[in-house]
């Protein structure tokens, strides 16, 4: 069998390949920094882990396993604003997501559902879901923020917000009522697809401004997520149906569930910062140090 490459793929490799050394050094820490970057905005995402790996060894303990996990989640959100890793206006944004993330898992995690559970016990519980479970909606958002900040994310070509709004609450609304009516996922994809076809996000990892289109980011992110979902209920922070006899990886079918749920937390950060600007521009520059203009 012959391996062929595309003729694109052979030009970029000559390119590199042939480049003065500078050029090659500047791609290089463009790289490093675009990693860099990633790491630094997946902080609390990367913290959680950690804490649910410590979890492990606390079967023998007089805590409940998800009270540990709760205990720690807050203390690595403490961290994060004390080391300025988070802002308190940051926060407050990722707040909204530990709501919105609750009240999805009160209704998938209930018996009557059955989407997935938390078998263990635990004095944290309410309507069944430990309270940690809204620090992994908030590790997301957590994640888009910072990079957000990081990268000095900006759109070309956006959509109306008024549009991408409405199509967030719906990919919301359609992970409660996919279970009584007609799955609408794939449909909301393509109008996506449409929203957004030509929507690209700016991104600066060192000194180039880069860019991709929008739609590819979303996949992306929802593949890597499918990743951490994986390691996450190997870690025992879920349990889906077919895992309580024993682990095994969760349907590839769940990238799709994932990079909606990515589209909807970028609406949201996007109309909230969108917000902010316009508020800050709404007040005088006076008042924004504390006193009148004289």
């Amino acid at each position: 069998m012959t391996l062929r490459f595309p003729m694109a793929n052979i030009r970029v490799l000559r390119a590199w390949l042939t480049a003065p050394h500078t050029v090659r050094a500047d791609a290089l820490r463009e790289f490093l920094w675009f990693g860099l970057k990633k790491a630094v905005s997946c902080s609390f995402a990367g913290g959680f882990f950690l804490v649910l790996a410590a979890s492990r060894a606390l079967s023998a303990a007089p805590l409940p396993r998800y009270d540990a996990i709760l205990l720690g989640a807050i203390a690595l959100q403490a961290a994060m604003l004390w080391t300025g890793l988070e802002t308190r206006d940051e926060l407050k944004a990722i707040c909204l997501f530990h709501l919105l993330g609750f009240a999805l898992e009160a209704f998938k995690s209930n018996p009557a559902i059955g989407s997935w559970s938390y078998p263990e016990f635990a004095y944290s519980k309410l309507l069944g879901v430990p309270l940690y479970a809204g620090f992994m909606y908030a590790a997301v958002a957590s994640y888009m923020i910072q990079a957000w900040r990081h990268f000095d994310l900006r759109l070309h070509d956006a959509p109306d917000p008024r549009r991408s709004a409405a199509v967030a609450i719906a990919i919301y609304a359609n992970f409660f009522t996919h279970h009584f009516l007609p799955d609408l996922r794939w449909l909301l994809a393509l109008l996506l697809l449409g929203l957004y076809r030509r929507t690209r996000v700016y991104f600066t990892p060192w000194r180039r401004r880069l860019w991709m289109p929008l739609p590819l980011a979303f996949v992306l992110i929802g593949f890597f997520l499918w990743l951490a979902e994986n390691a996450a209920t190997f870690l025992g922070a879920w349990t889906y149906p077919d895992q309580h006899l024993s682990w095994r990886m969760v349907h590839a079918g769940k990238i799709g569930s994932w990079a909606l749920l990515v589209v909807m937390t970028f609406v949201i950060v996007a109309d909230l910062k969108g917000l902010k600007q316009r508020l800050h521009r709404a007040v005088p520059p006076a008042a924004r140090i504390g006193r009148q203009a004289p």
